[in-house]
């Protein structure tokens, strides 16, 4: 029921940045590639039906938290307060960029939200990168398993790190150029006319930075957690993931050269899922790795609610999440083909 759990938490933070993804990778490119106020709109009007529901997945996930792993959840939020609040207001700008734009049509007001929510868009990714990196890099967990991190310390990673480091920001700008590639790749599917050709020519740019801030950033995750391979070797059948992301990487490269708009974006998502998933693998069973004593680590058994609470929750969990999947099955049913100049927000 445990591990169970373990695999639900992460299934719903992969499902969040795959859906979030597209359009927080839409955000960055929102002034780069569209250079009318019809382009902009067009943008906005491919994510608009969308967009809040996909980051219903991030408080799901975060709710879900509370409830299977709530020493987890307790610890995180304590020590990474800062950086949490620093989500929050950017979570905050980019929903008013978005919906604030369109209430005057003065030049300098939509220019003004459009600025607001490409950069929110941006450091939204980095954050969320750059807390990747932190899990799996390690915090200084105490015995009673809470820690505090500072927003930077000397910029090393080591016994006593903080949020960022060379190696935290490697993630967070591997993060960046990979979900901005995720992003044009919808663009491309959703899109028509010159839009679209800037959204694959960002695409082409993106991918050489994808593929080669990927293997810089896994040599050097064996590099300052060499404990993550011991699952790999342990389980054979866990290298069937670095293959995952090897082939939605040239799944990307293949169907946007040869035109297959829909199987380059799938490719993208079998791209962040395999990543995502193989870092959940490499941490199992650990949450929250400890960076200077391996003892005061969070885990799936130090951190999970009683057992007969996780097997409650997993009935009104089932329920939850067949709501939530027949809501975007509808939405995006509803809302899909390309998105129209005039039928942009």
């Amino acid at each position: 029921m445990i591990t169970l759990w373990f695999i639900l938490v992460a299934l719903m933070l992969v499902g969040y940045v795959v859906l979030d993804g597209f359009d927080l990778g839409a955000g960055v490119l929102h002034l780069i590639i569209a250079r009318t106020d019809e382009e902009r709109r067009t943008v906005l009007g491919a994510i608009g039906p969308v967009w809040d529901g996909n980051e219903v997945w991030l408080l799901a996930a975060g709710g879900t938290l509370f409830y299977a792993f709530p020493l987890l959840y307790a610890s995180s939020f304590s020590g990474f307060y800062l950086a949490l609040n620093m989500v929050l207001w950017l979570l905050v700008t980019r929903a008013i960029g978005i919906e604030f734009r369109a209430h005057l049509a003065d030049p300098i007001w939509r220019d003004f939200f459009d600025g607001a929510f490409g950069l929110a868009s941006i450091l939204l990714i980095i954050f969320f990168g750059a807390a990747l990196g932190n899990v799996m890099r390690g915090v200084p967990l105490g015995a009673d398993h809470y820690f505090f991190l500072p927003l930077w310390t000397n910029f090393l990673p080591g016994p006593n790190p903080g949020i960022l480091d060379w190696y935290t920001v490697l993630c967070a700008v591997t993060a960046l150029v990979a979900v901005t590639m995720h992003g044009a790749l919808y663009l491309v599917l959703k899109t028509e006319g010159a839009l679209n050709r800037r959204a694959r020519q960002a695409v082409r740019w993106l991918w050489p930075l994808v593929a080669l801030t990927s293997l810089i950033a896994l040599v050097a995750t064996v590099a300052v957690r060499p404990q993550l391979l011991d699952n790999y070797r342990a389980g054979p059948a866990g290298w069937i993931i670095p293959v995952a992301v090897a082939v939605g990487l040239a799944g990307v490269l293949y169907f946007t050269r040869s035109g297959h708009e829909r199987n380059a974006f799938l490719s993208s998502c079998l791209y962040i899922v395999a990543v995502l998933c193989g870092a959940a693998f490499a941490l199992y069973p650990n949450l929250l790795p400890s960076s200077d004593n391996p003892a005061n680590a969070i885990n799936v058994y130090n951190a999970a609610a009683g057992s007969q609470s996780l097997a409650i929750g997993l009935i009104w969990w089932s329920i939850g999440m067949a709501i939530a999947i027949g809501y975007f099955i509808l939405v995006y049913t509803l809302f899909k083909g390309k998105v129209r100049p005039q039928l942009g927000h």
